[in-house]
Protein backbone atom coordinates (compact mmCIF):
# COMPACT_ATOMS: atom_id res chain seq x y z
CA UNK A 1 0.00 0.00 0.00
CA UNK A 2 1.31 3.28 -1.09
CA UNK A 3 0.88 6.54 1.35
CA UNK A 4 -1.63 7.82 -1.42
CA UNK A 5 -3.34 5.13 -0.49
CA UNK A 6 -4.46 6.36 3.18
CA UNK A 7 -5.96 10.04 1.69
CA UNK A 8 -7.93 8.93 -0.50
CA UNK A 9 -11.71 10.22 -0.33
CA UNK A 10 -12.74 7.02 0.41
CA UNK A 11 -10.76 5.98 2.93
CA UNK A 12 -11.74 9.67 4.54
CA UNK A 13 -15.25 8.93 4.25
CA UNK A 14 -14.73 5.29 6.16
CA UNK A 15 -12.91 6.82 8.85
CA UNK A 16 -15.33 9.24 9.51
CA UNK A 17 -18.09 6.95 9.51
CA UNK A 18 -16.00 4.85 11.63
CA UNK A 19 -14.94 7.48 13.92
CA UNK A 20 -19.34 8.68 13.89
CA UNK A 21 -20.10 4.95 15.05
CA UNK A 22 -17.81 4.80 17.81
CA UNK A 23 -17.97 8.11 19.23
CA UNK A 24 -20.67 7.98 22.35
CA UNK A 25 -21.37 11.79 21.17
CA UNK A 26 -21.97 11.48 17.43
CA UNK A 27 -24.09 8.37 17.94
CA UNK A 28 -25.95 11.02 20.24
CA UNK A 29 -26.25 13.85 17.88
CA UNK A 30 -27.74 10.90 14.87
CA UNK A 31 -30.41 9.41 17.39
CA UNK A 32 -31.60 12.98 17.81
CA UNK A 33 -31.52 14.08 14.28
CA UNK A 34 -33.49 11.05 13.47
CA UNK A 35 -35.77 11.06 16.35
CA UNK A 36 -36.48 15.16 15.16
CA UNK A 37 -36.62 13.76 11.39
CA UNK A 38 -39.52 11.35 11.89
CA UNK A 39 -41.77 13.51 13.96
CA UNK A 40 -40.93 15.92 11.64
CA UNK A 41 -42.34 13.72 9.02
CA UNK A 42 -44.81 12.89 11.12
CA UNK A 43 -46.00 16.32 11.74
CA UNK A 44 -46.04 17.14 7.91
CA UNK A 45 -48.12 14.04 6.95
CA UNK A 46 -50.63 14.91 9.66
CA UNK A 47 -50.16 18.63 8.10
CA UNK A 48 -51.33 17.56 5.00
CA UNK A 49 -53.53 14.76 5.38
CA UNK A 50 -55.61 17.33 7.66
CA UNK A 51 -55.44 19.43 4.66
CA UNK A 52 -56.74 16.67 2.24
CA UNK A 53 -59.93 16.41 4.85
CA UNK A 54 -60.54 19.58 4.85
CA UNK A 55 -60.51 20.39 1.34
CA UNK A 56 -62.66 16.98 0.81
CA UNK A 57 -65.25 18.37 3.57
CA UNK A 58 -64.87 21.56 1.64
CA UNK A 59 -65.82 20.12 -1.93
CA UNK A 60 -68.63 17.73 -0.33
CA UNK A 61 -70.16 21.03 1.09
CA UNK A 62 -70.10 22.76 -1.81
CA UNK A 63 -71.13 20.04 -4.22
CA UNK A 64 -74.65 19.53 -1.51
CA UNK A 65 -74.93 23.26 -1.71
CA UNK A 66 -74.92 23.67 -5.56
CA UNK A 67 -77.64 20.38 -5.64
CA UNK A 68 -79.67 21.77 -3.31
CA UNK A 69 -79.96 25.24 -5.13
CA UNK A 70 -80.36 23.23 -8.42
CA UNK A 71 -82.97 21.63 -6.89
CA UNK A 72 -85.12 24.65 -5.74
CA UNK A 73 -84.41 26.22 -8.72
CA UNK A 74 -85.97 23.31 -10.71
CA UNK A 75 -89.06 23.03 -8.51
CA UNK A 76 -89.99 26.77 -8.43
CA UNK A 77 -89.59 26.79 -12.62
CA UNK A 78 -91.43 23.47 -12.83
CA UNK A 79 -93.90 24.19 -10.48
CA UNK A 80 -96.10 21.56 -8.82
CA UNK A 81 -98.19 21.03 -12.01
CA UNK A 82 -101.63 22.08 -11.02
CA UNK A 83 -101.98 25.07 -13.00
Amino acid sequence: MDLEDFFGSQTAIAVGLTAAVLSPRARKVLRRGAVYGVAGALVAGDAVSAAARGTRRGVQQAAATAGGASQGSAERAGGDGDA
